[in-house]
């Protein structure tokens, strides 16, 4: 049974960063590297939409909502994937779940795709 667990989440000002991760477990036989890894966001009153998504291949899909201020990075060593935000904006605020499929995943950084799921971390920017 894979296990997502994220963390890094709070309460940061405008214009500050936050660093997301995920710790992942449970892959039984197969490894992270098997894995296409995610991040999505839901913000109150709207549906989960994809941040990052990083294909197999390790193609990293930015959503507009990304581009130019978040970044995906990964330590496969340690089984965890991390979320680098700059530049928040209120808008950003929401709980932030990473993901993962196994195989090739994330061609359209759509929730559908992913059937392993965190719990998800509390995002707030707000002066």
């Amino acid at each position: 049974q894979v296990h997502l667990e994220e963390s890094g989440g709070g309460l940061v000002q405008p214009g500050g960063s936050l660093v997301l991760a995920c710790t992942a477990s449970g892959f039984s036989r197969r490894s992270f590297d098997d894995y296409s890894l995610a991040w999505f966001r839901q913000v109150p009153g709207k549906e989960r939409e994809g941040v990052i998504c990083v294909r197999w291949s390790g193609s990293p899909i930015y959503t507009e909502s990304a581009k130019g201020r978040f970044t995906f990075s990964s330590d496969n060593a340690k089984n965890t994937l991390f979320l680098q935000m700059n530049k928040l904006n209120p808008e950003d605020t929401g709980m932030y779940y990473c993901a993962a499929e196994r195989g090739d995943a994330g061609l359209s950084c759509a929730v559908e795709e992913y059937r392993h799921w965190g719990q998800g971390t509390q995002v707030t920017v707000s002066s």
